[in-house]
């Protein structure tokens, strides 16, 4: 097998296209072109199907690309520490975020890690969606409560729980509407919590749908209502006085998860970071994350 035929499948496949591959990286693209066409005769299959404007990759094409990318980049990877000595964590990592924890915590955690680590070009996206990892180029993704996935392996690095808050001078309704800032898709008329002598049902009233569970905050702050919101968020507000607490939302517990590419070699970049999350939240507790807001 040549492997210089795959490295040139991947770059393309990575890219989209020859053209992109090529200005890309500065190779021409015939040759691009014709390494690709040769791996194709070799392997008796289409990896590609080449349209007008466009380049796609088959079914075959995308199955190769997924386990063979992976396993490049390793490659490269273990070659380039064995050249440096092995004691330096460089090269590009791509993260994926989702819009909370990046509004919150990604910034300190970003500079912090590029601190340690000044040779490695990070960048992060922020997105709720459940990204595609390989098609996107991603190195590392984090998600709340992930649903399972054979292509990826990962690790819960932070727990949360809801709880509801208002603002202090709202009284407590022993019944009928409270008014709520929820978030756009909630879909919920009550919401059930925690009490001395069981669980208690609230009903809401949405007068807010905001998209950002900031905004929420900030708008419970105002006195709009009440909300349910992660302790970690609200936790600086509840110690302060500026929120009261009502109490937990009956089985509300969450969980952040760091996933990767599930492959035998991690690259030295996601374990680093994951190192990084490990330190700043040792035991993945929400008040830690709360602090580390605060700090």
């Amino acid at each position: 097998m040549d492997l210089l035929a795959l490295a040139d499948f991947t770059l393309v496949a990575r890219h989209g296209g020859f053209g992109k591959a090529a200005r890309a990286t500065l190779r021409p693209k015939a040759t691009l072109s014709r390494r690709v066409s040769e791996l194709e005769a070799a392997l008796d299959l289409r990896l590609f199907e080449r349209g007008r404007r466009d380049l796609k990759l088959t079914e075959e094409g995308r199955a190769l690309f997924e386990r063979v990318g992976a396993l490049l980049t390793e490659l490269e990877e273990t070659t380039a520490a064995i050249a440096s000595g092995g004691g330096q964590v460089r090269g590009r990592l791509r993260i994926s975020a989702p819009l909370l924890f990046s509004q919150t915590a990604m910034g300190r955690l970003a500079a912090e890690f590029v601190r340690l680590h000044p040779e490695v070009r990070l960048e992060v996206t922020t997105d709720d969606r459940a990204v595609d990892m390989i098609e996107e180029g991603y190195d590392l993704v984090i998600r709340v409560d992930p649903k399972p996935d054979d292509a990826l392996v990962g690790r819960p690095f932070l727990r949360d729980r809801l709880v509801v808050v208002a603002h202090p001078e709202l009284p407590r309704s022993a019944g009928g509407l409270v008014p709520a800032a929820v978030r756009g898709d909630d879909p919920a008329r009550s919401w059930r919590i925690a009490a001395p002598d069981g669980p208690l049902e609230i009903a809401i009233e949405p007068v807010l749908r905001l998209s950002s569970l900031v905004m929420i905050r900030d708008a419970v702050l105002a006195g709009a209502g009440i909300a349910r919101l992660p302790l970690s968020l609200a936790l600086p507000c509840i110690t302060s006085g500026r929120l009261a607490h009502w109490g937990d939302v009956v089985q509300s517990d969450i969980a952040l998860w760091a996933l990767y590419p599930s492959r035998r070699l991690l690259s030295a970049r996601v374990a680093a970071f994951l190192e990084l999350l490990r330190r700043a939240f040792p035991n993945a507790a929400p008040e830690e994350l709360a602090a580390y807001l605060e700090g």
